[in-house]
């Protein structure tokens, strides 16, 4: 692609020059798509999302340039895949910035092209100069940002009620156990690009089955009782698992939105298995459950103010949902407003919703050792909140570079400095320790009280094991091959020691492929370490298998059926919150 065709003149002014023409080359010379933005964090932020242009509203605007509606469905099509997760679905700004007509226009076509193409020193990719969009994709984009957002639908009871399907009635399933397997050891294993989950036997490494579910599934829950599994896809479809049928399968299943991430189930004592609890990205809100038929009894809106400017934010996407072990409530995280929910079940007609002001970015997060302090990644504030679930109250908002990223995070004691939880970080190799004891270390407590390099950035899951001395870091959005290959692993006892590289795919011994590996999992006992190897979806992939305490390659497990496998889940460990 040219360079003069980004350079025009507006008003005398070259808009190519706001951006630098030396730096733009620089960008080029380098094959960066993102400049000063870590790939492994733009390999984050860049997934489509899973909203089809047929799905939305056009919206043309008279006073923008002309747009034919084919360029317009193209146009979605492309900011979909490339630009929501920054900028948000409604282009009203996210993790990026607003790109609404009343900005849009100001700027004009020329000056778009020139952002569009080159990029910008603030993370904007140059998307024109390193070949991702072609020359007439930049100019089409930049006259689709001066129109109007197009609109997805919104998505309440009435839909949700036409997707809702209850395969086998509670009073059909089985009264008891109908099968042999253990079932505390099973994982349920994405199979992202298939659309499915393999429900593993974690003892004999055997499939039990392959179930299709919603696409891309993001988590699986784990009821109280451990008898129900719960997925959800990032399409927003819930599948409801029975591990007490003779072959476990799904009974119940019901679309929630058009985009989501996040699923549970109460767990307080008296209320095990009443509820389930799932939230939206599209759009912004959660909806309560039967949790024995995924009825739909309650759907909130978590449209409303960001907590920082008090500004009015109309796309604030539903992150992570926990439990609460303390209280008859869900928690949960509102991302862009930086709101943290607690959600009062025990009336669902009449909910009751203690809301805390956190950091805006609020993104996956897990328990400390107790069960009682939630703590979470606000994670483009470059923060850690720590909620008491009991008091109901923000006890700190700790620093953590960059871009914390935890999953569920991990809990380890160290000899000196006491319960800590961990979290790895996609911007930089950081991997942090925060001290969760405010009784027996105080001088420690809600503090990044240690702060160790890993591999590298592009983390996304950490895993320990209260019968661990092992903490395990896995990159595999990290651009080095050799590291988003292989996973690093830290001696609890002896963290300033360093750690030690096992090459996770090379024991797989696959083929062609990214071969990423990425989120360790332990068995139930705490004696295995589970990781998947995940290839491309025409490729194979496979599941590798550590002995904790030698570190040393158990067993590997290959299958046809196991397509794009990602995250696992043991169900001991999830309904016990054990990390």
């Amino acid at each position: 692609m040219k360079t003069a065709s980004y350079v025009r003149r507006i008003g005398g002014v070259c808009a190519a020059m706001v951006f630098s023409m030396s730096s733009a080359a620089v960008w080029a010379a380098e094959g960066s798509e993102h400049p000063n933005t870590p790939e492994a964090e733009m390999r984050y932020k860049g997934a489509p999302i899973p909203l089809n242009p047929e799905q939305t509203e056009q919206a043309m605007n008279p006073k923008a340039p002309p747009v034919t509606p084919a360029e317009f469905e193209r146009a979605t099509k492309i900011y979909f895949e490339r630009c929501a997760g920054c900028h948000g679905v409604l282009r009203k700004g996210a993790t990026g910035k607003p790109l609404t007509p009343d900005i849009t226009l100001t700027k004009g076509t020329d000056y778009l092209k020139a952002f569009i193409g080159y990029g910008s020193p603030a993370g904007m990719p140059n998307w024109g100069s390193s070949g991702v969009l072609s020359e007439a994709d930049v100019d089409l984009m930049a006259r689709f940002l001066q129109h109007e957002p197009p609109q997805p639908p919104e998505f309440g009871m009435k839909e949700m009620k036409a997707t809702w399907k209850v395969l086998v009635p509670p009073e059909q399933r089985p009264k008891k156990k109908m099968n042999d397997l253990n079932i505390a050891n099973i994982f349920s294993v994405t199979l992202r690009d298939a659309g499915q989950v393999a429900l593993v036997d974690g003892d004999t490494k055997k499939i039990i089955n392959v179930i299709d579910t919603g696409y891309a599934v993001h988590i699986s829950r784990t009821s109280a009782s451990g008898r129900y599994i719960y997925v959800i896809g990032r399409d927003a479809k819930i599948d409801m698992i029975d591990l007490w049928a003779k072959v476990p399968d799904k009974v119940a299943e019901i679309k929630i939105g058009l985009e989501a991430r996040s699923v549970d189930t109460s767990k307080y004592k008296g209320w095990e298995d009443k509820y389930a609890i799932a939230g939206a990205y599209w759009p912004p809100q959660y909806v309560i459950m039967k949790g024995d038929t995924l009825e739909p009894l309650n759907i909130v809106s978590t449209r409303g103010m960001t907590v920082d400017t008090q500004e009015y934010h109309p796309e604030p996407r539903v992150a992570a949902i926990v439990s609460s072990h303390q209280h008859p409530e869900f928690i949960v995280n509102v991302k862009e407003t930086g709101k943290i929910l607690l959600v009062d079940y025990s009336d669902v007609n009449n909910l009751k919703v203690t809301t805390i002001g956190a950091a805006r970015y609020l993104h996956d997060g897990g328990w400390d050792s107790t069960h009682r302090y939630f703590l979470t990644a606000a994670n483009k504030s470059d923060k850690v909140a720590v909620v008491d679930s009991k008091d109901r109250k923000l006890v700190a908002l700790v620093d953590v570079e960059k871009i914390p990223h935890p999953g569920r995070g991990a809990n380890i004691n160290d000899p000196k400095l006491g319960p800590m939880w961990v979290t790895s970080a996609l911007g930089n190799e950081n991997v942090t320790f925060i001290g969760t004891d405010p009784k027996g270390h105080k001088a420690q407590a809600w503090k990044a009280v240690k702060v160790l390099k890993g591999q590298g950035g592009g983390s996304l899951f950490v895993k320990s094991h209260p019968k661990s001395n092992n903490l395990w870091v896995d990159s595999p959005l990290n651009p080095d091959t050799k590291i988003s290959q292989s996973v690093a692993v830290f001696d609890v006892r002896h963290l300033d020691k360093g750690y030690q590289v096992l090459p996770i795919a090379e024991w797989a011994q696959l083929g062609e492929g990214p071969k990423r590996v990425v989120q360790p999992e332990y068995n139930k006992a705490g004696d295995e370490v589970w990781f998947s190897v995940w290839s491309g979806k025409t490729q194979e992939s496979a599941i590798v298998i550590v002995d904790d305490k030698t570190r040393k390659l158990k067993q590997v497990i290959k299958d046809k059926r196991l397509v794009t496998p990602t995250g696992k889940f043991n169900v001991y460990n999830t309904m016990h919150d054990v990390y």
